[in-house]
């Protein structure tokens, strides 16, 4: 089931009756069940929420975003209590060797680079450099393909001059809102799974509470691009504006592809993530990353 994904950004209070959500504000009130919701994003400073709502949402494993005074989502409540199997799937994730995690930072970097080369050719650009670059990505990435691969595709993707940087020019801001959102995605679907989303493959960070979310979101980045770039072609804005919030939200009910089916962004995250965990217990050896484009 495609999970609902609310957005705040006006004055509003969130209370909670017989497992729905009510929202009230100055012109109605309404009710939403709370089983239907994935996201909840919360932008206005002065929206109040109770807490026996937010203890019903971390319950039904909701991601509730929350954004500082310049709109930018900051941070995260998750529940890290959503497994049966909770402290034996820590263990086997702390216990992971290196040589495992080594493979499985290989097949996310090839899953990447694949898809920015998907993109590329999507946008009638040279994309057989990053076909390369993908079959040449060693265990680990030892000799960094992905940063050669960036450097190509972002020099391309654009059709001006362009250079991705975190506070970096426009559309920067568009690309960061994107990806805020997709990480707040991927980290639901890891502590859904019954890991912990501080301990990554590659990333590692004493001050990134969220760095295998971080890991596991590289493959799906493309997505963000890609709506980037569409939005780009339907509005004339350079500025972070609702309908342009809203517009990269949906990138969570796109479709992607595996081999066998094809499936909404939200169980997609949830395949991979699951996959994750049975590669943890040695059941499996290879992570379930889709393609983005059929």
């Amino acid at each position: 089931m495609i999970k609902r994904t609310l957005f705040f950004g006006n004055k509003a209070s969130l209370t909670t009756k017989n497992e729905q959500l009510v929202i009230k504000t100055d012109l109605k009130e309404t009710t939403i069940p709370i089983e239907d919701i994935g996201y909840v994003v919360i932008e206005h400073p002065e929206t109040f929420v109770s807490i026996p709502l937010l203890t019903k949402l971390n319950a039904n494993n909701v991601a509730v975003i929350l954004c500082d005074d310049k709109h930018m989502p900051v941070s995260m409540m998750l529940n890290l209590n959503g497994h049966y199997l909770q402290q034996e799937l820590f263990s086997q994730q702390i216990q992971a060797t290196e040589p495992l995690k080594k493979q499985l930072w290989q097949q996310t970097v090839k899953s990447k680079i694949s898809n920015q080369a998907h993109l590329l050719e999507l946008t009638g650009k040279n994309q057989h450099p990053l076909n390369h670059y993908a079959s040449k990505v060693l265990s680990g990435d030892s000799d960094n393909r992905e940063g050669v691969a960036a450097a190509y595709y972002w020099k391309n993707l654009f059709d001006f001059d362009f250079t991705r940087e975190r506070n970096g020019i426009f559309p920067n801001l568009f690309l960061n809102y994107g990806y805020i959102v997709l990480r707040a995605a991927v980290a639901r679907a890891i502590t859904g799974s019954g890991l912990l989303p501080t301990l990554g493959i590659h990333h590692h960070n004493r001050y990134n509470a969220f760095c295998l979310a971080d890991d596991i979101m590289e493959p799906y980045r493309p997505l963000v691009d890609a709506k980037v770039l569409n939005i780009l072609q339907k509005y004339d804005e350079r500025e972070l504006t609702t309908p342009i919030k809203a517009e990269l939200l949906q990138v969570l009910t796109q479709t992607v592809y595996f081999e066998d089916r094809e499936s909404p962004l939200m169980v997609a995250i949830n395949l991979t993530a699951n996959s994750l965990q049975q590669c943890y217990a040695g059941k499996v050896r290879k992570l379930l990353y889709p393609q983005l484009w059929n």
